[in-house]
């Protein structure tokens, strides 16, 4: 029996998963910024898991800053990030076989109470 052939597809197989080892870093990211006009006197921030500093600042509206990363990707990015009703929803990862990290950074204005995923915070103006 000829082992060749099976020896061939393992040791393609292993080369064609190895890019799947490189590893995504936020930290290297370079950071994306976007500014929503708000007017409420709470705000709740949803980040679905990622890292999230929340900073109160001098300012009328609220600033997002977003570190992402993709390592190794088989699969796509999904990113989003909207002010709808009060509620800042802000989406970053992965689908398929991928690697990425993600963080945010949201300066809100000193006057606003903001709740993570709807649990208040320590953050009020």
């Amino acid at each position: 029996m000829n082992r060749r052939p099976k020896t061939l597809l393992l040791a393609l197989a292993v080369a064609a998963l190895l890019p799947l080892t490189a590893c995504a870093d936020a930290s290297e990211a370079k950071p994306e910024e976007h500014t929503f006009e708000f007017t409420g006197t709470t705000l709740n921030v949803k980040a679905h898991g990622n890292p999230t500093d929340l900073i109160p600042a001098d300012r009328t509206d609220v600033k997002v800053t977003r570190w992402f990363d993709t390592g190794a990707q088989v699969g796509s990015k999904k990113l989003s990030w909207t002010l709808e009703d009060g509620t800042l929803d802000l989406h970053a990862g992965c689908t398929g076989l991928a690697d990425c990290e993600a963080r945010f950074r949201v300066e809100v204005p000193r006057n606003v109470a903001v709740t993570r995923d709807g649990k208040p915070t320590d953050l009020k103006g």
